[in-house]
C-alpha cells in the first residue's frame, strides 16, 4: 500500500512540467515496453537499454548514499561516515575526507550522464555505441586502478555487458540517416552560410566596438595590466555572443523537427518506413549540433585575438567551449522534447525560449540572495564581514544551494569558473573558508556541475520525446 502511494506521489511530481508547458506535454514513465510488439532486433535493443537502465539505479542509489553521508557528516557531527566512504569508493587518492567526498560524487555523476548519454545512442541505433561502451568501461577501470573508484567496476562491468549485447547484431547500429540527409540538405541551400555569416558578423562588430571602447575604461590603469584585461574582456564578450546566438539558433532548429512534418502532412508518411523512432529524433538533434560545432569552430579566429593581448588560457577556453557545447546539447533536445508535445512549430518554439530565457536571466534575478554569498565564499569577502555570519551548517547550506543556482545558469557557470580558475588556480575542485569557524569546505567548478544537470536533462528529454513517437506510432 506505501509503495503504491509512493509511486503515485512520484507520477504527480515527474508531471509538473505538464501544468508549465501547457496540456498537450505527457510525460511517460521510462518503464519498458512489452516486447511482445517489437521485433527482434528492437527486442535486443530494449534489452540493452534495460542493462542501463539497471546501472542507472545502482548508481543513483550510490550517490544518494554518498550524499547522505555527506549531510550526515557535517549536521549530525560524524566525520566517521566520511572517512568511511573516502575509504570505499575512492581509497587511493590522498586527499582530506570532505574533498575525496566531493571527487567521488562528481565521478559516481559524470558515470551517470555518460550512462544516459549511452542509452540515447543504444535507442538510437547509433554506430558510435560500438565505441563509447568499451571505452567507457576502460575509463572506468583507469580510475579505479589510479585513484581506487571501486564503484568504476560496476560501470566497467554494466558497459562492457551492453558491448557483448551490441555484438549481437552489430549490423543494427550504423551512421544516421537522417543526420546526414538534414545534413546535406541544410548546406546545399544559401540559408546555412547567411546564418554563418551573420553570426560572425555579429561577432566581429562587437569585438571591434569593445577593442575600440576599452581604452577609454582603462585611461587611468597600467598597459600590462590594461592589456590582460583588454584580453579577458574580449574573450568575454566573444563567448557571450555566442552564447546567445546558440540560445536563439538551436531550438529554431529543433523545435521544428516533429511539427514540421505534421505542418507539412509527411509524419504520416515517415510513420510508414523502417526508420526507429528514437534514430530520427538522435538524427534530428545531431544535424543540428552539427551545424553548430561548425559554428562555434568558424568562431576560433575570432576568439584567439584575445590571446594576442594575454589574460585568457588555454582552461579558460577549453571550459568556455564545453559550457557552449552542453548549452547547445540541451537546448536541442528542449527543442525536440516540445516538438513532440506541441501540434504546432509556433507553439515549440514559443515554449523553448521562455524555457531558455526564464534559466538564463530570471532564475539569476529571483535568486540573487544565494548566488550572493556563494561569491562572497568563493572570493573570500565574507570572511571580513560580520554581517554574513551565520551558523556553519546554515551557511554550509548556503553556499551549496548558491552554487547549484550558479551551476544551473550558463552565463553564471561561466563567470564563477573563470573566477575559481583565476582566483583559485583549480578549475575542478576547490575550497573556500567559513565565516562562521574559519573551517574549508570543497566546492565544485560550476562549469562541472552545469555539465552534468543538464547533459543528464537533455538525454531524460530526449528518451521522453522518444517515447511518445513510439506510442504515438502503437497507438
Amino acid at each position: 500500500m506505501m509503495a503504491q502511494q509512493l509511486k503515485n506521489i512520484a507520477l504527480q511530481v515527474i508531471q509538473w512540467p505538464r501544468r508549465i508547458l501547457g496540456s498537450s506535454v505527457e510525460l511517460e514513465p521510462l518503464e519498458a515496453i512489452s516486447t511482445d510488439v517489437l521485433t527482434p532486433r528492437e527486442a535486443l535493443i530494449e534489452q540493452m537499454a534495460h542493462i542501463i537502465r539497471r546501472a542507472l539505479w545502482l548508481h543513483g542509489f550510490i550517490t544518494l548514499a554518498l550524499l547522505l553521508a555527506g549531510a550526515m557528516a557535517g549536521i549530525a557531527g560524524q566525520p566517521q561516515l566520511m572517512a568511511l566512504s573516502h575509504q570505499l569508493f575512492l581509497g587511493a587518492f590522498i586527499a582530506p575526507d570532505d574533498v575525496a567526498l566531493s571527487l567521488v560524487i562528481m565521478l559516481m555523476l559524470v558515470d551517470i550522464s555518460a550512462l544516459l548519454i549511452l542509452q540515447v545512442g543504444v535507442r538510437g541505433q547509433e554506430f558510435w555505441v560500438i565505441g563509447a561502451a568499451p571505452v567507457l568501461a576502460v575509463l572506468n577501470l583507469g580510475a579505479l586502478v589510479l585513484l581506487g573508484f571501486t564503484t568504476g567496476l560496476l560501470t566497467s562491468a554494466f558497459s562492457i555487458w551492453v558491448f557483448i549485447f551490441t555484438l549481437r547484431d552489430w549490423r543494427a547500429f550504423r551512421l544516421n540517416p537522417v543526420m546526414m540527409k538534414e545534413l546535406r540538405g541544410r548546406m546545399r541551400g544559401a540559408r546555412a552560410f547567411v546564418v554563418m555569416g551573420v553570426y560572425l558578423g555579429l561577432m566581429s562588430l562587437f569585438t571591434v566596438l569593445v577593442y575600440a571602447a576599452y581604452p577609454n575604461l582603462t585611461r587611468y590603469s597600467g598597459p600590462v595590466l590594461a592589456t590582460g584585461q583588454l584580453g579577458r574582456v574580449l574573450f568575454n564578450t566573444i563567448i557571450g555572443i555566442e552564447m546567445v546566438l546558440i540560445m536563439f539558433i538551436v531550438p529554431a532548429f529543433t523545435s521544428g523537427a516533429i511539427t514540421g512534418e505534421r505542418e507539412r502532412k509527411t509524419y504520416d508518411l515517415l510513420r510508414t518506413t523502417l526508420l526507429p523512432e528514437p534514430s530520427f529524433i538522435v538524427g534530428k538533434l545531431e544535424s543540428a549540433l552539427s551545424y553548430v560545432l561548425l559554428l562555434l569552430l568558424a568562431a576560433i579566429p575570432i576568439q584567439s585575438i584575445a590571446f594576442l593581448f594575454g589574460g585568457v588560457g588555454e582552461s579558460e577556453l577549453i571550459i568556455a567551449s564545453i559550457i557552449l557545447g552542453v548549452t547547445a546539447f540541451v537546448l536541442g533536445a528542449l527543442g525536440l522534447f516540445l516538438s513532440s508535445t506541441a501540434e504546432r512549430t509556433l507553439t515549440a518554439n514559443v515554449r523553448a525560449y521562455l524555457v531558455a530565457l526564464f534559466v538564463t536571466f530570471v532564475v539569476p534575478a529571483l535568486l540573487v540572495y544565494f548566488i550572493s554569498i556563494y561569491q562572497d565564499a568563493l572570493t573570500g569577502f565574507a570572511g571580513i564581514t560580520a554581517s554574513t555570519s551565520y551558523p556553519p551548517v546554515l551557511e554550509v547550506l548556503l553556499i551549496y544551494i548558491g552554487l547549484f543556482i550558479v551551476s544551473i545558469n550558463p552565463i553564471s557557470a561561466w563567470i564563477f569558473s573563470q573566477m575559481m580558475l583565476i582566483d583559485h588556480q583549480s578549475a575542478l575542485v576547490s575550497t573556500v573558508t567559513l565565516a562562521s569557524d574559519g573551517s574549508q569546505i570543497p566546492v565544485v567548478a560550476p562549469w562541472v556541475l552545469y555539465g552534468i544537470i543538464y547533459v543528464m536533462l537533455a538525454s531524460v528529454l530526449l528518451i521522453w520525446a522518444m517515447r511518445r513517437m513510439r506510442r504515438m506510432r502503437l497507438d
